[in-house]
């Protein structure tokens, strides 16, 4: 074996255990769909308060109704209860983490040092879960209360009282008026208010600061609360429309389009739309071993090794500078940059890497602009909403809420300034769209045919290309998402398709949580 495969051999084992150990964590991390689904019944919710005028030559009650359900209370009530018993496990989850530590730490005294980071973490784990229930709990009996059933509200809001135990804490504090609203006490005005602006968000602010409007009978700030929720409910209205209608219209589409190429494959056979290139393989010039060495040192080595251990530090240490406490423009702008340089270091070790094969076979790292590349990626975005989605809802009664997800949703959820969702879009759906659909699709893919026929080509560099996101609760919906990626790259021989699919989804998905992080 040679130096270069001994070295590569090394990386490969580190590289590993680094993917492992992220995914290994990704698996007691909660997954942003949980939050996405709160962030939409809330949407939901507000939604449900809207009241056509009578003097409207459209009843849009109708129209709102099945937007919304029979019964939205009901189904709020369903999914707050399971969010929160999610939660509560993987709460469970790190304070078993946190034991086992604290043990391991207490028998070895030299791993106090190494085991004191990852104490942190997860007591800050833990506290940022307790504070998550502690708002569910609390949400939960606002709830009960809103379907006419007071003392199940009451009864939750003293659990609360009496499990948190502090006076001061800002959910006792909001139970306890609540728990005072609904057994139709009359607390001080301007301290109530301040509570519940404070403490609650949305709809279970509205709902609060009805009753406690009711509660003091202050009929003419009640009747202007509820003009400005039914204006709420209006504007709400349409959001939830764009965020059913993608989904929803795109998978409509994505079924006909399906249902058309299934029947059309079995009817034309090789003169079918999917059959174009359908075992067409690249004339690969080089083996796997550089294969390997792009994958192993262009992607995986400079994203988990590189950048994290070495760049990052060292030039955040220079201008003494920590990320977690940046504003959320300034988190924009340090995830463009940390992936804009993931992207230098991957291509250019793409391209010294297949520099002494140059020039290329045809159909290598093909734009081609006057070609049907936009038919292609198009109706492989449509094709791929079904799909996915459908994987999706099997991978949830896997997962159960857990398994982690890209940290950058999370950050996109809360982004309201437009410059920050401008740098968000500019990472999500054109530079990540180029860089990997370069490495997974240009290169990766074509690479695999040398020893794998095309489709088995395609669903290997799909799942490389999903484990790649490090989050065990993506592997099966991205990997879906790589595999259509595949086809329609392997079928229109033109980067450009898979290029505008990755794109139309990220930014789909960039909309969605933009829309849901407005709403609340």
């Amino acid at each position: 074996m040679t130096l270069k495969r001994i070295i590569l051999a090394l990386l490969t084992v580190f590289a590993i255990a680094m993917i492992g150990f992220s995914l290994n964590n990704s698996l007691s991390q909660p997954q942003i769909q949980s939050r996405l689904e709160l962030y939409q019944t809330n949407l939901v919710l507000q939604v449900a308060e809207f009241k056509s005028s009578p003097t409207d030559e459209f009843d849009l009650n109708s129209a709102v109704n099945s937007l919304v359900g029979e019964d939205p209370y009901s189904a709020a009530s369903k999914q707050y209860q399971k969010v929160r018993q999610e939660s509560t496990a993987s709460r469970q989850t790190f304070r078993s983490k946190l034991k086992q530590l604290e043990t391991s730490t207490n028998i070895d005294s030299n791993k106090q040092e190494a085991n004191a980071a990852e104490e942190r973490q997860l007591k800050q784990q833990i506290g940022a879960l307790d504070r998550f229930i502690n708002e569910l709990s609390v949400k939960q009996g606002i709830l009960m209360a809103v379907q006419d059933k007071p003392e199940e509200a009451i009864a939750i809001w003293e659990r609360e009282i009496k499990r948190i135990d502090n006076p001061e804490d800002n959910y006792v504090q909001t139970a306890t008026l609540l728990k005072q609203l609904w057994q139709g006490k009359s607390p001080e005005l301007e301290a109530s208010i301040e509570i519940i602006q404070n403490n609650l968000d949305s709809w279970f602010r509205y709902q609060a600061l009805a009753k406690l409007d009711r509660v003091n009978n202050r009929t003419d700030d009640l009747a202007a609360l509820q003009t400005q929720e039914i204006q709420i409910a209006t504007n709400s209205i349409i959001k939830l429309a764009v965020i059913s209608g993608i989904p929803v219209f795109g998978g409509i589409g994505g079924v006909i389009l399906l249902v058309f190429l299934i029947v059309q494959g079995l009817t034309k056979k090789e003169t079918a739309i999917l059959a174009t290139n359908y075992n067409n393989a690249w004339e690969t010039p080089w083996d796997w071993e550089i294969t390997w060495q792009v994958l192993i040192v262009g992607f995986f080595f400079i994203s988990q090794v590189v950048l994290p251990i070495f760049v990052l530090p060292l030039l955040l240490g220079i201008f003494k500078l920590n990320p977690t406490d940046f504003p959320l423009k300034a988190k924009a702008l340090y995830v463009l940059g940390t992936y804009l340089l993931m992207a230098v270091g991957g291509v250019s070790v793409l391209y010294l890497s297949i520099k002494s094969f140059l020039p290329l076979p045809e159909d290598w790292f093909k734009f081609k602009l006057r070609s049907n590349w936009f038919v292609w990626g198009f109706g492989g975005y449509l094709a791929a909403v079904p799909l996915v989605l459908l994987v999706s809802l099997i991978n949830q009664q896997i997962w159960h809420g857990q398994g982690g997800s890209n940290p950058l949703l999370f950050l996109a959820l809360q982004a309201q300034d437009k410059v920050a969702l401008a740098v968000f879009f500019s990472t999500a759906s054109i530079a990540a769209p180029i860089f990997e659909e370069i490495m997974f699709r240009g290169f990766l893919l074509p690479s695999l045919t040398r020893y794998l026929p095309v489709w088995g080509a395609i669903v290997l560099s799909g799942f490389i290309f999903a484990i790649a996101h490090l989050s065990l609760s993506e592997v099966l919906p991205l990997a879906t998402l790589g595999i259509v990626l595949g086809v329609v790259y392997t079928r229109s021989r033109n980067l450009l398709a898979p290029m505008l699919l990755h794109s139309l989804w990220n930014s789909g998905t960039l909309i969605s949580l933009f829309v849901l992080g407005s709403g609340v």
